[in-house]
């Protein structure tokens, strides 16, 4: 972390305690360790922390969470599957965007930036938000699962309900604690080509999050995406 970090003035009011804590200050001194060994870290400094600049807590609708950013060059800009335009679209956002199409007849774009749903109310929070160039994982147990952990605190306790998505294992016990009389859980296996086939294809999460969302009264999302970036 760094002086260049931007993070949205609601989360940080919510969350601007956690930065005081030992385990963060902690976190932070293992990145600039690692910085200074020579470690290529992802995504820059300045984009750590998109997922919560892009979507301020009075905006979320929707919350999709990942496991780790991306490791390669390039791809990683702090929103869960989504990677910057010009990268080639990964394969687990490629079974996304199929899913999309078979359920709401989504065209396919010719990139992977998320960008625009983030703007759109819909959180897409990795529970680790840094990573080493060609080291999936390198940062797991840091400190990060605990600070995303408050993340979903926040917008589980918050005023409006929202629609969760959890895709794989990992993404549901980190959801395991939402309040599911309040919000609209939906659960999936992970939609990487290993497992997309035990059940993401065809779960329709996302014409059911809509459908949801205006049962609430609430707005649905807007899941288009332009051609190109």
């Amino acid at each position: 972390m760094s002086s260049e970090i931007r993070l949205h003035p609601e989360w940080l009011q919510a969350l601007g305690a956690e930065f005081e804590q030992p385990y963060m200050k902690a976190l932070k001194a293992f990145l600039r360790e690692r910085k200074a060994a020579g470690a290529t870290i992802y995504p820059p400094g300045d984009l750590i922390f998109n997922a919560l600049d892009s979507t301020p807590p009075s905006t979320v609708r929707v919350v999709i969470l990942g496991q780790d950013p991306y490791h390669g060059p390039g791809q990683a800009h702090g929103l869960c599957f989504s990677v910057r335009p010009g990268v080639r679209v990964p394969p687990s956002l490629v079974n996304i965007f199929k899913e999309l199409h078979a359920d709401i007849g989504f065209r396919i774009p010719r990139h992977g930036c998320l960008q625009p749903w983030a703007e759109n109310g819909v959180l897409l929070l990795n529970a680790v938000l840094t990573v080493e160039r060609g080291e999936p994982g390198a940062h797991q147990g840091k400190g990060w699962e605990r600070f995303t952990d408050r993340v979903v605190d926040v917008v589980n306790d918050g005023e409006r309900p929202v629609v969760f998505m959890l895709w794989g294992a990992q993404a549901q016990r980190k959801g395991a604690n939402i309040d599911r009389g309040r919000h609209r859980v939906l659960t999936a296996p992970h939609p990487s080509p290993l497992s997309a086939h035990r059940g993401f294809f065809g779960c329709r999460h996302f014409s059911k999050a809509n459908r949801w969302l205006e049962e609430q009264g609430m707005t649905p999302v807007d899941w288009s995406l332009p051609e190109t970036m």
